[in-house]
């Protein structure tokens, strides 16, 4: 994979609301560093199926706008298969990484939904279930809602969304751990309610001097009854399907696909 990583050098990075990189909710640098080399999974055996559904885009060198583009991970896919792609997330430290591992995307821009415009596109493609980052099932549908209003005729849609089947399934997961030469990870989880599911993460990261530093991140994601999405997405002209994959891959309990195409314009 070109551009690929092994230990940048951060800057101190700046935030949309004027802050340091330390001030983002989610994935700050050491987080999304050892996401981006040690979690490379669910792009990687996400992207077969997910190339395959937008094949059709390349006779009409279409444009495909990724949500939650994370590393560039999946976004280096999409451009090796010769698609025009502009890759968004909200988190500026990801954006640092993907600027790199897909330097070649036509854009790679912050992007925080539900409120921040999504560029209009031939194809919205979202993996790593980034929509039940959003706060409350409220700010989902809005998010849905604006793909679907940004999705050209005939545009397709390939997402993936957490289902209530994906807190029931860990119900009693234990705790894990994950340690390198370079970086360590330990992950709490618990399932408060139905519709949530908290990560509770203490990431540690070697510095130059062979100390350690520490950084702690809860990523609290929502989880919905993704059976009613294709209603709601049905009022925007988009016609879509509930799934277990994109394509050949075997996604997590309770992770499922959403894919469609808009029919009418």
């Amino acid at each position: 994979m070109s551009g690929s990583l092994v230990k940048p050098v951060y800057p101190r990075l700046r935030c949309q609301n004027g802050g340091t990189d330390d001030s983002a909710p989610y994935y700050r640098r050491d987080l999304a560093l050892v996401h981006h080399l040690g979690f490379a999974f669910h792009a990687n055996e996400t992207a077969p199926g997910i190339m395959a559904l937008l094949e059709p885009l390349l006779t009409r060198n279409g444009l495909v706008v990724e949500l939650g583009c994370g590393s560039g991970l999946l976004t280096r896919h999409l451009i090796d298969a010769g698609h025009r792609v502009i890759a968004t997330d909200a988190s500026p430290a990801m954006l640092e990484l993907a600027r790199e591992v897909a330097a070649d995307a036509e854009d790679i821009r912050l992007l925080v939904l539900p409120d921040d415009p999504i560029p209009p596109a031939d194809a919205i493609v979202s993996v790593g279930h980034v929509l039940n980052y959003l706060p409350d099932e409220a700010a989902i549908d809005r998010a849905l809602v604006a793909i679907a209003d940004a999705l050209a005729p005939g545009g397709i849609l390939a997402i993936d969304l957490c289902d209530f089947g994906y807190g029931e399934a860990r119900r009693e997961a234990p705790n894990l751990g994950r340690v390198t030469d370079d970086w360590a990870i330990v992950t709490e989880f618990s399932r408060p309610s139905r519709g949530r599911f908290i990560r509770q993460m203490a990431i540690f990261s070697l510095n130059d001097d062979g100390s350690w530093r520490r950084d702690d991140e809860r990523h609290d994601n929502v989880l919905i009854d993704v059976s009613r999405v294709p209603a709601l997405l049905a009022g925007r002209g988009i016609q879509s399907t509930i799934g277990s994959s994109f394509g050949a891959e075997r996604l997590p309990a309770g992770l499922r696909t959403v894919i469609g195409h808009r029919t009418d314009g």
